[in-house]
């Protein structure tokens, strides 16, 4: 954008005319008032001058030796490049009215005769020019607040601190046609940083994470947006630069966005500044939010978990659980190992949701599943209780699934019994094979088969896992228990084996995820 074209003042004109008489007076005026002049003698010599040059306005004689003005004022308005210049048609020859129609029809701005008055002259040209800044001053700022709304979108579409900050540096960037830096502190203390058109120089080395906040914190202590004037910023790889600070608790540390000082040359362009470091401070804050009630809910969820597997050198075992990536709400999933008289009741299971009410029903099923163990019941008897309960104080928000497994060491045997749950994985030797026990989930008092029991031989293992490993959004279940089936290793060492999986399979997965491996060594 022309920043003559914006402002008021002096133009450039290009001035088409073949005779010399006429040409020279039109100029004179022209220059008299302040304004450039460029000449040329065709059509010809004025489209080679407009491809390569900027004006603000051309004064255009309708009868050229090569093309008439007319030709040549259609030529200019079609041209996307040239289009919104203004044209003043200027005839020695003028006849008829229709004459002054045909060339404002096919774009001319004025239509002026011969003789004309200096003032007249004048008056058309600024009047031309008065309404080409408007309208370009009009195009460049609607198409800056469309820069603004793509990027203040993209910076509310961030989901991670990275690429937040790496949306607002483009935005910036993007908005005021500069290069820019925007920098802000994840809730581990980290400092996030993106550039967009700059480098840091040869030799230097970016500031730690403390020497930023601390300067961006002293800046603005408080609430608010700051804009410091040029100056050198320590997180901005070139001085000096504009920098425009922003925080929305005071317990925050501010965001910080750098830019270079000529873009930003009136309050306008400061304006603009202001309202993407708003924008990313807002969004910014819903992150630490996220964050915040992310590790509250892991933190209970955890709380409601076994703090630590028995130890047991005949049934080593270990344990995993992974939040879902995207979900800041506590789940529902839960394992528990309950060692009784000659046997180990191992459990794992899922209360359908994600929210409080699931946790609630989840710690309430944990702690009923340990109470009937410890009478004795047997696993299908324990899942049937747990049914009735569930039904009958959960009706609407308690369906559950859950695996038993009742380990008998002496007699080398497991009782399985399954309530809609994925059963359980069983590898040795020969290699690995889901147990084909079934049953319906809890919670809707149905009829469930008795426990079913399997050998469980020296040198097995056996894996109990929740749909969140094996379920991922429009691919069948089958394909993903099919994935985990063959990613099972009767040998590996069960810790090792555990991150493995949860490394291949488990990430970006939308559900929580419980694991437990246990293993009857060799």
């Amino acid at each position: 954008m022309n920043p003559t074209a914006m402002g008021g003042g002096p133009a450039r004109v290009l001035v088409v005319d073949d005779l010399e008489a006429s040409r020279f007076i039109a100029c004179s005026w022209l220059r008299r008032s302040g304004h450039t002049v460029i000449e040329a003698t065709t059509a010809a010599e004025a489209l080679i001058a407009l491809e390569t040059d900027s004006f603000d306005l051309v004064l255009l004689d309708v009868h050229l030796p090569d093309m008439s003005g007319y030709d040549v004022t259609e030529r200019i308005k079609a041209d996307p490049r040239t289009s919104s210049i203004p044209v003043v048609m200027l005839s020695a020859t003028y006849i008829e009215p229709e004459d002054k129609v045909t060339g404002l029809t096919r774009g001319a701005d004025a239509y002026l005769t011969e003789p004309v008055d200096p003032g007249e002259l004048l008056a058309n040209v600024e009047a031309a020019l008065r309404y080409h800044r408007a309208r370009a001053l009009a195009e460049h700022l609607a198409a800056r607040l469309t820069r603004l709304a793509t990027a203040t979108f993209a910076i509310n579409a961030a989901t991670t601190f990275d690429a937040l900050v790496e949306a607002a540096a483009i935005g910036a960037a993007d908005v005021l046609d500069t290069e820019a830096t925007a920098v802000l502190t994840a809730p581990s203390g980290s400092v996030c940083l993106a550039t967009v058109g700059v480098r840091w120089p040869e030799g230097s080395t970016r500031p730690d994470d403390a020497e930023v906040e601390q300067w961006m914190s002293a800046l603005n202590p408080g609430v608010g947006v700051v804009v410091v004037e040029p100056d050198t910023v320590p997180w901005h790889p070139t001085a000096p630069a504009v920098s425009v600070l922003a925080r929305t608790k005071p317990r925050r540390p501010p965001i910080g966005i750098a830019v270079a000082p000529w873009a930003v040359r009136n309050d306008d362009d400061s304006n603009l500044l202001r309202q993407l470091a708003q924008a990313t401070a807002l969004a910014a804050e819903g992150l630490h939010t996220f964050a915040e009630e992310h590790s509250l809910a892991l933190t209970l969820q955890r709380s409601l978990l076994p703090r630590t597997l028995p130890s047991r050198p005949e049934l080593p075992m270990t344990a995993r659980y992974v939040p879902a990536s995207s979900n800041a709400e506590i789940g529902g999933d839960f394992y528990d190992v309950i060692e009784l008289d000659g046997h180990v009741l191992i459990a794992i299971g899922d209360v359908c949701g994600h929210s409080i009410e699931a946790a609630t029903v989840m710690a309430e099923v944990r702690h009923t599943l340990r109470a009937y163990a410890v009478e004795g019941h047997r696993p299908a008897e324990v899942l049937r209780r747990v049914d009735a309960l569930l039904e009958r104080f959960h009706p609407t928000g308690g369906l559950t699934t859950m695996c038993l497994l009742q380990v008998d060491l002496e007699a080398g045997t497991m009782a399985v019994a399954n309530a809609g749950h994925v059963p359980p994985l069983v590898a040795n030797a020969e290699g690995a094979h889901y147990v084909p026990v079934h049953g319906p989930l809890l919670g809707i008092g149905l009829a469930r088969p008795e426990a079913t029991e399997i050998p469980l031989p020296p040198a097995t293992t056996v894996l109990l896992t929740t749909d969140g490993l094996v379920e991922r959004r429009g691919v069948d279940l089958d394909e993903g228990m099919e994935k985990l089936r063959a990613a099972v290793s009767n040998t590996e060492d069960m810790d090792v084996l555990a991150d493995r999986l949860l490394a291949e399979l488990g990430q970006g997965k939308q559900d929580d995820i419980a694991l437990l491996v246990l293993r009857r060594p060799a």
